[in-house]
């Protein structure tokens, strides 16, 4: 299993950044529905403050001994209530590697000692499996089933909520 790292977002990742949020096939699983410029998505690393309260996001390169190999997020942070949406991206040719489950773990791990998140959650489409089996390896529980919430352009599909308590 290849050893995984998160760290703040650097210049040099515009190309994956950009590569990520214009993949057309990621835009049915998040908000973005618009393809981002460089000159953008240039401007979003520059300005960023990688600072939960500043940002009320925070975003995290993946990366292994081979490089960049994909983003985690949170947002939707509220600060009152200590969680925070949680979002994973590896690219094609790293899935299916323990990746992803790496960076989830060190993600709850770090929004729990250091941001003091008490809960994580995402919302992941029903009939994308290998989403669903990643978290609830990484420990989170089925919270609901959320009837026509996600459209892909064509048709309407549930979602699954899924959330991780964390503790110290």
């Amino acid at each position: 299993m290849k050893e995984v790292r998160l760290r703040a977002m650097e210049p040099e990742d515009l190309e994956l950044l950009y590569r990520i949020e214009n993949d057309r096939e990621l835009w049915d699983v998040g908000a973005t529905n618009v393809p981002y410029s460089r000159f953008h998505l240039r401007n979003y690393i520059a300005t960023s403050q990688a600072n939960i309260y500043a940002d009320e996001e925070l975003r995290m390169v993946v990366e292994t001994d081979e490089g960049a190999v994909g983003l985690i997020d949170l947002i939707n942070f509220d600060p009152r209530h200590r969680r925070a949406e949680v979002g994973v991206v590896v690219m094609k040719n790293q899935r299916r590697k323990g990746i992803a489950e790496q960076a989830l773990n060190q993600l709850a791990d770090h929004a729990c000692r250091v941001l003091h998140i008490h809960q994580l959650y995402a919302f992941v489409a029903a009939d994308n499996s290998a989403s669903l089996a990643l978290f609830e390896k990484c420990g989170y529980i089925t919270s609901v089933r959320l009837g026509d919430w996600l459209y892909d352009g064509q048709a309407y599909k549930d979602a699954i909520l899924v959330t991780k308590l964390l503790s110290l």
